[in-house]
């Protein structure tokens, strides 16, 4: 979704509670359910289905829930979901990714366009901004030992482990991110975040009134329920809000 840690995940910022908690688990069951109908439906034999359920949990999302959304593609009765990622510039310029999963491509797009219009975006082809980013996975400890995550990113295959007082990020590429976060908890234990961003390679400074426009057009993406993931390459005041 938005950028962790420095990318300032502005997705999630607080309000509105029970409503965001129950989109995000809206969205988390359709991907648990595509991942599911696309391999097999035994998260240890499915790294896309084992790092939907590892990210379901990080949520806290009821098992139950995830159990249903498992069988609930093993029984056949989804829709053709499909991926779709769009991109476009957002409010000051702002390099703005959008990944879906739609069952209808005409809906998505144009509900999409039409939040960019809104605020004084522009919608552009596929590959028009993706050049600004690095496509990664990134997987989060808050804390643990660094010498002990190090050896096991290491062990794990991972790129890069940076480390802060507060954290541990470990880097890999976004195809190996299931694997990794796989052999990671087994020898550290559970993350507490594990996500497939797309990194900007800079951050575009902004003033308020830009970065409240920002604002704005991530919450009405998000409000589409096809809209899984929002990625963008500003930098934004964690004072700024929209309340």
């Amino acid at each position: 979704m938005a950028g962790h840690s420095q990318f300032k995940n502005i997705m999630y910022r607080k309000g509105r509670q029970d409503a965001v908690r129950s989109k995000i688990f809206s969205k988390l069951a359709r991907e648990i359910t595509i991942a599911a109908k696309q391999g097999l439906s035994d998260p240890a034999m499915n790294p896309r289905l084992r790092l939907a359920v590892q990210n379901a949990r990080i949520q806290s999302m009821p098992k139950y829930n995830i159990e249903r959304a498992i069988k609930r593609a093993a029984a056949g009765g989804t829709e053709n979901y499909e991926e779709v990622r769009y991109e476009g510039y957002g409010p000051g310029g702002v390099a703005v990714i959008v990944e879906a999963l739609t069952d209808n491509r005409n809906r998505t797009v144009s509900n999409v366009r039409s939040a960019f219009t809104k605020l004084g975006g522009t919608l552009g082809e596929t590959g028009s901004v993706s050049f600004m980013f690095s496509h990664i996975g990134e997987i989060i400890y808050e804390a643990g030992d660094a010498d002990s995550i190090i050896a096991a990113a290491i062990e794990a295959g991972a790129e890069d482990v940076q480390s802060d007082q507060n954290s541990h990020t470990v880097v890999c590429t976004f195809e190996d991110i299931g694997e990794v976060a796989k052999i990671l908890e087994s020898i550290v234990g559970e993350a507490h975040s594990i996500k497939i961003l797309w990194k900007p390679v800079t951050l575009i400074p902004l003033d308020e009134e830009k970065s409240r426009s920002v604002l704005r057009l991530i919450s009405l993406l998000d409000d589409d329920d096809d809209v899984q993931s929002i990625h963008l390459n500003c930098e934004i005041s964690d004072e700024i809000t929209l309340d």
